[in-house]
Formats: structure tokens, C-alpha cells, sequence
């Protein structure tokens, strides 16, 4: 296995303690910890990860102030996500290298860095620097999303890993609830800048709790398959014998089989629709149904609470049964059966807002029930090849989904073209028409003298058709045109485009929508490449099994 031995670690190889210095980089722990200390580690990466997919989503929030500060146009918005995910994709191949450097570290010093970048995002002089800090922070994020999960896998038995990772994978929904809680809070008495600072310090906050708290397993603990509770002594004394130069090499080969790329590959597309209600339901419902923002971000809601209990309930269903497979698959289909529901209701804008709230519902429970038994799988599946790889499995899994992320983010607006002149001039528009209305009605009423009329500069009509246009349409309904001149030229520019856009967007989300179902349809055959057993009754026989083989093994030891 890729390991060093504890006792060649840090301190271990002085034979002196560390002192209180030395602790804050060697996080090593010789022992598999007391159930009181694992629970704090473990509940400290939850956390982590929580105020980590806050600092991103943020962004995401504060959206449109971020634009009209920087002068972005909606296509350079895009931009930052597809860069950000690009960049956190390759980050997360580097984190593979977790399994050499350790984990602890790689999340305890990557969240301060991402807490110090997002604090300085308010202060970039312009849209091109902001760019780049955002890409930092990605890099960092694409790091810590690997060695977060694999110390959830370190400090989880398998019997009780699907619970673990249910609550692990609560971050990026709990992140968006904090998001949506402190913006709707806050956002009326503070600008977009103190938004991000809010997040900057609640990720200082937790970086020291992480400082002093969080500790990993050494290499030659962690790189053993752990069952249960039970296996603690057993993997305690096997560790002092194993050969830190065994198995050093590999890693990526090793990991490069069907069952892991094809599976993280079907589980990111199968996010599709996730990333899509984190990124465009704002700019799905203002364009479609005509919702606002805290309208939008109130129906959303729904969603992520659903789908924080539901990752919770199947992890501790999925731990109960002792399968995987078959909650994956209750999942998986009720997610395909909503989600084509879902998307033919783009193209009926009287759909009543509660129809959307228990679609939410029913696509947050079905998720939850599909994503928590899986990471606890693919993480069984990646162990099943070689347990002291953990890192560099979830690396490829980290990988595999920033890029089919950054690709959805580029192409949602090839395939939603009407989202770029509604996000850039949709509000615009409104607002012109919404002012022009007096004078609109008086062009309307006399559509070929104001043509005749608009062929002259200002200034510049003839007598002759200025009194025609008098006694036509009078002097106070000239005086109103003339007042709305700036309102109309928007409208004249932009309101062709606009209205097209209104009129195309349904059909076009529509489409996007049945792209994200046929991900969903993709993930079900990668179900069945997975370990791990279909029956309750064949998954407490392996148990049980491998309980009877860990009695005669610490019974050898104890006669040895």
C-alpha cells in the first residue's frame, strides 16, 4: 500500500511528542480515534464543506450587482463559471495526491486561503482580476472536494458510510440555504461586497475550529478496508506490520476501470438538473413564469430541503438494509419520472406555484435517495480495487464532475439562446416599455406619420408634416413622444430581440431540461457496475461472515 508508517512520521521518527507548533502540520493520529473524537472530525468536514460551497455560491446571489459593477456582460459571467470548473477539474486530479501528502491539511490551509480570496474579490479594480481570484478559489475548492470525502470514508466504517456521507453531501445544499438565508436577510441594508465579506469570515471562523480540531488517520490506518467498529483492533495491529514502500505506485492505473470512471461519469451528468437549479432557476422562472428573485429563491427552497433530509434518511436507510443498489435505483427512476414531468411544464406558463413545489419535493427526495447510497458505493467500489487509493479515486470522480459542470455552463446558453438578450436586456426592456406605455400608445394610434417622422434627424422635419403631426396627434401627445425618446430607442434596439427571446425561451428550456433527464437515464446501467450487494438478506450473510473472520483473526493474534 502507499503508506508511511506513523512511526515515520513527524515527531515518530525523534521519538519525542510534537510540541503545540508542530501539531498545527503533523495531524497524524497512531490510533483510530474514540467515537466521541471521530464524530468531531467528521462533523467538522461537514461544516467545512458547507461554508466552502457557500463561498461559492455567493457569486451565484449577488449575481447581477457583480455585473452592473464590473460592466460584465452575461457572456463574461458565464465565463467565470466555466473557468472556475475548468480549473477546480484539474485541481482535483493534483488532490490525488491526498493519498501521499495526507488529507487534513490539504482542508484545514485550503480554507483559510479560500476565505482570504473571497475576502479580497470586493476589492479587484476590475472584471479581469475578479476573473482570476475566482479561479484561485476554484482551484482550491477542486482540492478540498476530494479530501473532504476521503476523510468522511476514513473516519466511516462501511456499515456506517452511506449516514456519513448523507450529511457530507449536505454541503452544497446546506450551502445554499445559508446563501438564500443570509442574502434575503441581509441584502437590503448591505451591498454585494459585504455578502462576500459575510462568507469570507464565516470561512475564517471554521478554519480555526479546523486548526485545532481536525486530525486524520496516519497512512497505514487509513489505507485498510474498515467494515465496522468491530475491525478497529485488528486493523490497529496490522498496521504496525505493513510496508510503507508496498504498493507506492499505481494509483492512476488502478483507477482507471469501468466501474469507477463510468461511474462518476453517470453520477455528474446525472446532476445536471442540480447544477441548473444552482446557475439558471432565477433565469428560468423570471423568463418563463415571470417570478422574482425571492419568489424564485422561496420555490427553490423547497428543493434543498427536501433533498438536505432526504440525503440524510437514505444514508441511514442504506446503513440499516446494508445495500446500496437497490435505493440508487428507486432513485434514479422516480428522478427521471419528475424531471420529464418537470420539463414539460416549461411550456405551460400557467403552472400554479405549489405544482412546482411538490415537483421540488419529489426531485429532492429522489435525489437525496440516489446520491447518498452512491458515494458510500463508490467509495466501496474504489476500495474494492485498492483502499489505500481512496483519494486518487475521488480524484477522478472530482475530475469528471467540474468538467461535465464547466461544459453544462457553456453550453446552456448554445442551447438556451434566449437567456443572453433576456439576462442583458430583459429588465431593460421592461422598464422602457413600462415608461414608454403613454407614448407608445399615441405611436401606435398613428403608425405611418411617426415612420414619416422618424426618417428626419432631430431638428430637421419639414414645417409642413410638424403640423401635420400637430394637428393629427396634438401638441401634448407629440410632447409625451418626445419625452420617451431615450425608452423608445431601448425598445427600438432591444425590444425585437427581447420579445423573440421571450417567445423562443420555453421550448429552448424545455430542451435543456430533457438534456439533464437524459442524464438521469444515463446513470441507471452504471448502477449495476458497482460493488456492493442487491439483497438485505445476502448483504447481512457478508456481514456476518466477515464478523466470524475477524473473531479468528484477533483470536490468532491473542494466542500469537
Amino acid at each position: 500500500m502507499s503508506v508511511s508508517s506513523s512511526t515515520e512520521t513527524g515527531a515518530g521518527r525523534s521519538g519525542a511528542a510534537p510540541g503545540p507548533a508542530a501539531r498545527l502540520w503533523r495531524r497524524d493520529l497512531p490510533h483510530y480515534p474514540e467515537t466521541g473524537r471521530r464524530y468531531a472530525c467528521l462533523a467538522i468536514v461537514v461544516v467545512t464543506t458547507i461554508v466552502l460551497y457557500y463561498l461559492l455560491y455567493i457569486q451565484y446571489a449577488v449575481a447581477t450587482s457583480i455585473m452592473s459593477h464590473y460592466g460584465m456582460s452575461f457572456g463574461f459571467f458565464i465565463l467565470l463559471s466555466v473557468v472556475g470548473n475548468a480549473i477546480g477539474a484539474f485541481a482535483s486530479l493534483l488532490a490525488g495526491l491526498a493519498d501521499r501528502w495526507g488529507r487534513a491539511n490539504l482542508v484545514v490551509y485550503g480554507l483559510l486561503v479560500a476565505g482570504l480570496l473571497v475576502l479580497g474579490l470586493p476589492h479587484a479594480p476590475d472584471k479581469t482580476t475578479f476573473l482570476v481570484l475566482f479561479a484561485v478559489l476554484s482551484f482550491i475548492e477542486g482540492i478540498v472536494l476530494v479530501a473532504t470525502p476521503a476523510l468522511i470514508r476514513d473516519f466511516s466504517p462501511q456499515l456506517g458510510r452511506a449516514t456519513a456521507m448523507g450529511f457530507w453531501t449536505m454541503g452544497p445544499v446546506l450551502g445554499s440555504l445559508v446563501v438564500t438565508t443570509v442574502t434575503s436577510a441581509t441584502l437590503d441594508t448591505s451591498g454585494w461586497q459585504d455578502e462576500l465579506r459575510f462568507a469570507g469570515f464565516a470561512a475564517l471562523a471554521v478554519f480555526v475550529v479546523a486548526l485545532f480540531g481536525l486530525r486524520e488517520l496516519s497512512p497505514a490506518l487509513r489505507d485498510q478496508i474498515m467494515v465496522s467498529m468491530r475491525d478497529r483492533a485488528l486493523i490497529e495491529a496490522r498496521a504496525k506490520g505493513i510496508d510503507p514502500d508496498r504498493q507506492a505506485s499505481g494509483h492512476w492505473r488502478q483507477m482507471m476501470r469501468p466501474d469507477v470512471v463510468g461511474s462518476a461519469f453517470a453520477i455528474s451528468v446525472y446532476l445536471l438538473l442540480y447544477y441548473a437549479a444552482v446557475g439558471n432557476f432565477v433565469i428560468y422562472f423570471s423568463a418563463t413564469f415571470g417570478y422574482s428573485e425571492q419568489r424564485t429563491n422561496g420555490l427553490a427552497n423547497w428543493y434543498w430541503a427536501a433533498n438536505a433530509v432526504a440525503l440524510v434518511v437514505a444514508g441511514l436507510l442504506s446503513d440499516r438494509l446494508g445495500v446500496r443498489k437497490p435505493l440508487m435505483l428507486v432513485g434514479g427512476i422516480g428522478s427521471v419520472a419528475a424531471t420529464a414531468y418537470f420539463a414539460q411544464l416549461a411550456v405551460h406558463p400557467d403552472t400554479g406555484y405549489y405544482t412546482f413545489a411538490w415537483l421540488f419535493i419529489a426531485i429532492g427526495v429522489f435525489g437525496g435517495l440516489a446520491y447518498a447510497p452512491w458515494m458510500a458505493s463508490f467509495t466501496e467500489t474504489v476500495e474494492r480495487h485498492n483502499p489505500a487509493a481512496t483519494a486518487t479515486g475521488l480524484a477522478v470522480w472530482g475530475w469528471i464532475l467540474r468538467i461535465v459542470v464547466a461544459c453544462s455552463a457553456a453550453f446552456v446558453p448554445m442551447v438556451v439562446t434566449s437567456v443572453t438578450p433576456l439576462v442583458e436586456h430583459g429588465h431593460e426592456v421592461q422598464v422602457a416599455s413600462e415608461q414608454a406605455a403613454p407614448a407608445l400608445a399615441v405611436v401606435n394610434a398613428h403608425p405611418q406619420l411617426f415612420a414619416e417622422l422618424g426618417r428626419y434627424p432631430e431638428g430637421s422635419v419639414p414645417p409642413e408634416l410638424q403640423v401635420r403631426a400637430a394637428k393629427e396627434v396634438g401638441l401634448p401627445g407629440l410632447a409625451a413622444v418626445q419625452k420617451a425618446q431615450p425608452q423608445l430607442k431601448v425598445l427600438k434596439e432591444h425590444g425585437a430581440e427581447v420579445k423573440k427571446a421571450s417567445q423562443e425561451g420555453p421550448g429552448q428550456w424545455r430542451t435543456w431540461w430533457y438534456v439533464c433527464l437524459g442524464g438521469q437515464i444515463v446513470f441507471l446501467p452504471f448502477i449495476f457496475v458497482m460493488t456492493g450487494r442487491w439483497s438485505p438478506r445476502r448483504a447481512r450473510e457478508d456481514a456476518e461472515a466477515h464478523r466470524r473472520a475477524i473473531d479468528k483473526e484477533l483470536a490468532a493474534l491473542a494466542r500469537d
